[in-house]
């Protein structure tokens, strides 16, 4: 009956990989211990739902970005630290939502919490929301650090997703920890193949991306 059992999972698991295009990955197979938890799979987001495309926990990349994101949690693991993945692979579709979204102005249900200070009008200008998303190229990530003692997530100075200048790397309203963290993370994604983003310290995309300004749109599933 276990041979039967675990057959079938075998046989569900290369399915659910066969569904990929090719070149795409699910980080699990790849890196067994990395820690996934898509904001966009909850509530708990700018938006306040979940967002169109994600519909299940699992962190899709290309093989490329997850050879490069081992090296990363290799290197985290002599310091007791892993990765967290907050977002990768991101559906076109998902931005679609994050546009519309972003023009219903009277929806400000998340405002206190992601973007206190920035009228939501002024979302595209600052840079924050674009009708076009380096995720959707399938090497874009968006990750964090956590303490595998205790399992907690570092202290980065802001939350994920935080719309304002405590997300910018240049932000030095740091305490020593918040920015010890911070330069900890920085560190390791750049010296294993990553670029960041000037106005998100959890934001990288791996330098000589295979599939560069090519936005796809297959579910996270």
């Amino acid at each position: 009956m276990r041979f039967v059992f675990s057959f079938l999972l075998t046989l569900y698991s290369l399915i659910a990989f066969a569904q990929l295009p090719e070149g795409f990955v699910y980080a699990k197979t790849e890196i067994p211990n990395i820690n996934v938890d898509l904001q966009y799979c909850n509530y708990n987001n700018f938006v306040g739902e979940i967002i169109d495309g994600y519909n299940a926990n699992v962190a899709i990349m290309t093989k490329q970005t997850a050879v490069a994101l081992k090296k990363v949690q290799t290197e985290l693991a002599k310091q007791n630290l892993a990765i967290k993945i907050y977002d990768s692979y991101r559906p076109q579709r998902a931005v679609n939502h994050f546009v519309r979204w972003a023009k219903v102005v009277n929806d400000t249900l998340m405002k206190q919490q992601y973007y206190p200070t920035i009228d939501k009008k002024n979302l595209f200008k600052k840079g924050y929301i674009a009708s076009k998303s380096r995720h959707s190229s399938g090497s874009t990530l968006d990750v964090t650090i956590v303490n595998l003692d205790t399992g907690e997530t570092l202290d980065m100075g802001s939350p994920y997703d935080f719309f304002g200048s405590k997300s910018w790397i240049a932000n030095k309203n740091l305490t020593k920890t918040q920015s010890k963290n911070r330069q900890i993370l920085q560190a390791v994604m750049i010296s294993n193949g990553f670029r960041n983003y000037a106005k998100e310290w959890w934001h990288f995309t791996l330098r000589g991306e295979p599939y560069r300004n090519k936005y796809f749109d297959f579910l996270v599933e």
